[in-house]
């Protein structure tokens, strides 16, 4: 009997937009025949020197401690989800003990969001406001929770306490309630219960400054390219979002994932492993 396995296009790229530094940082690590495919993405807080060390050093924690423990991570459900909180809380600490070492850098943060897709379900956690994304059967729904004001925003311009414009360009809407900085973490998203991923679903993980591009260009784009390469999506969306050309463009990081079905047990995914943490080259 011929069992079907998925396979992954994927593909990630960094921009700057209008800041002088920046403070991304994402790796996506899908090895060929292997049942367990990562993506790491933190968007770091606290300025030059300081945001930017954030989120690497939750990156490169976070996706060493789930590479080693891919054995765990492929053996059942239960280990998914105690390894992804374990491998976070572990980042939170390398973050606690930094700052104890180098003072210049208290106040510096991260967001986090972090998939494991194994046999074929998708496991995530998230702290802070950087998104998850599928894009399934036209529709393209947020998956994950968004720790910031936003949501309250938009439930007071709903009931009438604000207009659209002022929930839009309210002052403390991107205002974090939850982050990664050493300190307990407030809110943590990380559901028991993995989603099965389904063959043409298409995954985003972004930090915030995809928000730039208007909801419903976003998904309007995705439907457009979701037959093309991850690496052409990708390449299309922060083009995009950097002809917004606003003066306020936040950093963006992008990872884009491509579900694909294979009909030979012995297929191989197309994809490498890879990190951006640069910008992804014309």
């Amino acid at each position: 009997m011929i069992q079907t396995r998925f396979e992954f296009d994927t593909a990630t790229a960094l921009d700057k937009g209008r800041r002088a530094y920046q403070e991304d940082a994402v790796i996506a690590d899908f090895i060929a025949n292997s049942d367990l495919g990562l993506v790491v993405l933190s968007d770091g807080m606290g300025g030059h020197a300081a945001g930017d060390v954030a989120s690497n050093i939750v990156v490169s924690e976070v996706h060493a401690t789930l590479t080693r423990k891919e054995r765990n991570l492929t053996a059942g459900q239960a280990s998914v989800t105690r390894d992804l909180h374990d491998a976070a809380m572990a980042a939170n600490a390398r973050l606690r003990a930094h700052v104890k070492s180098h003072p210049e850098t208290r106040g510096m943060g991260a967001t986090l969001v972090a998939t494991a897709i194994v046999d074929g379900a998708l496991y995530w956690i998230s702290i802070g406001d950087s998104a998850l994304l599928l894009f399934r059967d036209g529709e393209l729904i947020q998956l994950n929770e968004d720790h910031s004001m936003a949501p309250q925003i938009d439930f007071m311009a709903d009931a009438g306490l604000l207009t659209p414009e002022q929930a839009e360009n309210h002052p403390d809407r991107n205002t974090l309630t939850s982050a990664l900085n050493g300190t307990e973490i407030s809110k943590i998203d990380c559901p028991e219960q993995p989603l099965p991923l389904q063959p043409k679903d298409i995954l985003l993980v972004a930090s915030d400054g995809l928000q730039f591009l208007a909801e419903h260009d976003l998904r309007d784009a995705v439907h457009r390219l979701h037959e093309a390469p991850s690496d052409r999506i990708a390449r299309q969306l922060m083009a995009q979002v950097t002809a917004v050309d606003d003066p306020n463009l936040d950093n963006i990081s992008l990872s884009v994932i491509k579900v694909t079905h294979a009909p030979d047990a012995h297929a191989t995914a197309h994809r490498r492993p890879h990190a951006a943490l640069s910008d992804l080259p014309a």
